[in-house]
């Protein structure tokens, strides 16, 4: 069911392509070239998730007894999600996918001075069979809202692409409800390349891992 979301999702993005190109032409000030490889990136990550979706199972373990361990990936239910400015529709998109992929909900914090690129996406989601509540979209200071994420006892996971001092400061505030977190550490991703900013490690990042012992024999 995800994974067929996730393919509406992409075929209506790709729909609305030259709309969107335009609209990140417009605010950010990049050419159309790089405004077209933008869209043509985020459509062809939601495909890699959509495929991905039903496809990052568990394992079986056998512990040196009698007996099975099932480790099965789970979802760790609400992640708070604050993104970068750099490619506002890419860096979102490669955040917010792997979340919903592995069946969490989400709070997104997108880019401030480009929130209106995330606004036009949430059309998008209203016209891709998204369940109303999975993604949630928050706009204001990046700073003072990843702080509420961190402290809110309700999330349970929390993502920051920022710079150093608000990873330093998300890390600080979420030990004291035990938050799932993650960070860039300040450093600047390359959100257009493959290997850092998409695939199996996103996955586990929106994952926690349940053991389920099976005994069995004599």
């Amino acid at each position: 069911m995800r994974a067929q979301i996730l393919y509406f999702l992409a075929e209506n993005l790709e729909t609305r392509a030259v709309e969107f190109k335009k609209r990140i032409t417009q605010l950010t000030g990049v050419t159309e070239k790089q405004a077209a490889l933008e869209v043509k990136t985020a459509v062809s990550r939601i495909f890699t998730y959509a495929a991905l979706a039903d496809k990052h199972e568990g394992m079986i373990h056998q512990p040196p007894m009698r007996g099975l361990a099932l480790a099965l990936n789970e979802p760790i239910g609400v992640l708070g999600l604050v993104c970068p400015d750099e490619a506002p529709l890419l860096s979102m998109l490669s955040m917010l996918l792997p979340a919903i992929a592995m069946g969490n909900s989400v709070v997104l914090v997108p880019s401030r001075p480009f929130a209106l690129v995330v606004t036009d996406f949430y059309q998008v989601l209203e016209t891709s069979d998204v369940p109303s509540g999975v993604v949630n979209i928050v706009t204001g200071d990046s700073a003072k809202l990843g702080t509420v994420l961190a402290k809110h006892d309700d999330v349970a996971g929390l993502w920051v692409a920022g710079t150093k001092t608000e990873c330093t400061e998300a890390c600080k505030l979420s030990t004291g409800n035990m938050k799932i977190i993650w960070t860039n550490n300040g450093a600047q991703l390359d959100w257009f390349d493959n290997q850092q900013s998409e695939g199996r490690e996103w996955m586990r990042r929106a994952s926690q891992v349940k053991n389920v012992w099976i005994p069995y024999g004599e």
